[in-house]
């Protein structure tokens, strides 16, 4: 058994370090002044992170399960420190790359067990709660992102988007306490090796796929993926002990809730790729204020997540899905509607809607998923619910940015603008339509 319990404040403290990331992308002009690189070359900062992490949460979740999730979330934690010094002190763009990479892997070790870590805080009966402060602390992050990453690099160059989180991870460090002392008795339960290679490899080819739209590349890209998981999903079946025990998809709704998931994301993410367009060009507001517009949107899924988590124990998890989901679509409908002189109430209220229904929507899939996957396994649903979050986002990047494009070419900016989130809005509602309607076969 773990000697000590982590409460979910200080869990939510390291996952934290993972969404602080979101200051990275604010020191890309300094980092492509430093080391001398094309706008185009910088995004692999961004590519050699997400897919390293998003390829192998399931994998890390898995390994947690079988050996603790303390000792993996700790681990991380001291990988992450590692990690953020070594991208710091890189001397040039190729090292910083590698360095990335390692950060990576310690994102996957964080997020793939702090879901299951928060919600073993209190016990079942408080298991909502506990995943509702989690689900906060994240949005905290993602929310303090930016504008520290701002700061930070106005004062000390882009070296200190890295080494400003160091002292947070030592911090939670300290929160957590001593390592655990023991295994958990399902240690001695053999790896799916060949899975977990096959998954890797399936992930990997469908994040690049996204990266390469629209071409040829993308195409061949996104075909070896299907072949990739389809060989993942015999592997699975047949295996004694698989990374991920695919019958729970049958279970009714579970596969629709995940979809959902998903173009949920997806199509929220069109806030962060699109709306900065949209006040600096159409707007003229300089960036520190648009910084403060964008923050709305994630302050409302701070709000959200510890109101949504105690209301689980009351509503059926999947009603606030549904509402959720509703109100991203409502909000990005309402974005969709705005002009060059659209007042900052009404672009406030938007944005602020669309972070409050995706925090809703975030605490309520995590804690079904929680509850649905076997309670032995719950690194791997943690980092299920991880996964489905990060392909929403990549996603967004590649398809949200190829739509952008396309009404771009055919007509003005503010034109495209309202059509992207028109379409944007669209996805939502529909996942929220789709769950009503087989509504009556989920639950729990």
């Amino acid at each position: 058994m773990i000697r000590s319990t982590p409460r979910p404040v200080a869990v939510g403290l390291g996952a934290t370090l993972v969404w602080l990331d979101f200051a990275v992308n604010v020191a890309f002009p300094d980092m492509a002044r430093r080391f001398d690189l094309a706008i185009g070359d910088v995004q692999w900062v961004v590519i050699a992170y997400v897919l390293t992490y998003t390829s192998l949460m399931l994998i890390v979740g898995r390994l947690g399960d079988m050996l603790g999730h303390g000792r993996v979330f700790r681990f991380g934690l001291l990988w992450s420190t590692a990690a953020l010094l070594c991208c710091a002190l890189a001397p040039n763009f190729p090292l910083l790359l590698l360095c990335r990479f390692l950060q990576g892997i310690g994102a996957a070790l964080i997020l793939s067990c702090g879901p299951a870590l928060a919600a073993s805080v209190e016990g079942e009966e408080r298991r909502s709660r506990m995943l509702g402060i989690y689900t906060m602390m994240m949005a905290v992050g993602a929310t303090l992102g930016p504008v520290l990453g701002g700061a930070v690099t106005a004062a000390w160059g882009w070296p200190a988007v890295f080494w400003f989180r160091v002292p947070v991870a030592l911090l939670a460090l300290a929160a957590l306490g001593p390592l655990p002392l023991t295994r958990p008795a399902v240690a001695r339960e053999r790896f799916d090796m060949a899975g977990a290679l096959l998954l890797v490899a399936a992930l990997v080819a469908f994040v690049l796929a996204l990266n390469r739209l629209p071409g040829v590349a993308a195409l061949l890209l996104a075909l070896l993926a299907l072949a990739l998981v389809a060989a993942f999903v015999v592997q699975e079946l047949r295996a004694a002990q698989p990374i991920i025990d695919l019958r729970v998809f049958r279970r009714p709704g579970f596969a629709r809730l995940n979809a959902a998931s998903v173009l949920t994301n997806l199509a929220a993410f069109a806030v962060w790729l699109l709306v900065p367009f949209y006040l600096t060009e159409a707007r003229g507001l300089p960036l520190g204020e648009s910084g403060l517009f964008l923050a709305i949107a994630s302050l409302g899924a701070v709000v959200a997540a510890p109101v949504a988590g105690r209301l689980a124990s009351r509503i059926a998890p999947r009603s606030l899905a549904v509402t959720g989901a509703v109100m991203v679509g409502v909000g990005l409908a309402l974005i969709a509607q705005w002009e060059r002189e659209t007042g900052r109430w009404a672009l406030i209220a938007a944005l602020f809607l669309q972070g409050l229904g995706l925090g809703v929507f975030q605490l309520a899939y995590l804690d079904i998923v929680t509850a649905t996957i076997a309670r032995e396994a719950r690194g791997v649903a943690g980092s299920l619910a991880m996964v489905t979050r990060t392909l929403g986002t990549i996603g967004a990047a590649g398809l949200v940015m190829l739509l952008f494009r396309q009404f771009v070419a055919a007509g003005d900016f503010l034109a495209a603008f309202r059509q992207s989130f028109a379409l944007a809005a669209v996805l939502p509602l529909a996942m929220a339509a789709l769950l009503v309607w087989r509504g009556h076969h989920g639950g729990r």
